[in-house]
């Protein structure tokens, strides 16, 4: 590395750190959220089926999700996706935005956490071609998703959607859906995090970045390979 450069980069680095913390927020209560998912009682009615989440190529975590308003519903939050390697690892985040509205009466002000178990990874290249965002419901089949140790009787574990979406409130999981609610990566915070935004898309084509090791991401990695 040249001289110059080098300089650059190292009196960028400070301001580096500052601009991810928004992020590493994101994940810390994205730990929070996975451990609430593992904690639920096994072969309760309450819990996910393991299948589900062992299954998965891809997740989309969405810590706080905001909804509410008057008349006219919205939705709207910020998160990262995952993907799984043929090894079963958990790639770096690459993060995503979420927006969506509804039509109806609607009175007052919600906050929840998403959790979308994709089925396959390559419904999330869709972040990467044509205009760089896709509809739930519409571009990409998605499904509440099945609760308790016989969902996978009862529901679509043959699963024709394509994406099952899971909201957690007061720590309690249920199916929820989001139909019509687009996503679509997050330039920004992807550079805020790796210093370049061109990485949140690299990750979604070949899974890889060159992070260096976080703590917080750590941790929720090693969560997520304990399905």
């Amino acid at each position: 590395m040249k001289p110059l450069a080098f300089i650059l980069c190292f009196a960028l680095m400070p301001l580096l750190a500052v601009s991810q913390e928004s992020e590493i927020e994101k994940i810390e209560e994205a730990v929070d959220v996975i451990k609430d998912l593992q904690d639920l009682p096994i072969d309760g009615e309450e819990d996910i089926p393991a299948e589900l989440m062992e299954e998965a190529e891809a997740i989309v975590i969405v810590p706080k999700l905001r909804k509410g308003g008057l008349v006219v519903g919205g939705k709207f939050g910020k998160g990262f996706a995952m993907f799984k390697d043929e090894n079963g690892n958990w790639s770096d985040p690459t993060f995503i935005k979420l927006a969506g509205g509804s039509i109806g009466f609607q009175v007052g002000y919600t906050s929840s956490d998403i959790l979308l178990v994709f089925r396959n990874a390559n419904t999330l290249k869709k972040l990467t071609t044509g205009k760089g965002k896709f509809t739930l419901g519409g571009d990409a089949a998605v499904a509440a998703g099945p609760k308790g140790r016989t969902a996978s009787a009862n529901t679509d574990l043959d699963f024709e959607a394509e994406i099952l979406s899971y909201s957690r409130s007061r720590g309690i999981f249920a199916g929820v859906s989001l139909d019509g609610s687009e996503l679509k990566l997050d330039s920004k915070a992807n550079r805020n995090f790796y210093g370049d935004a061109q990485v949140g898309k690299d990750i979604v084509r070949s899974k890889e970045s060159g992070i260096k090791s976080i703590s917080a991401l750590d941790k929720l990695k090693s969560l997520l390979n304990r399905f």
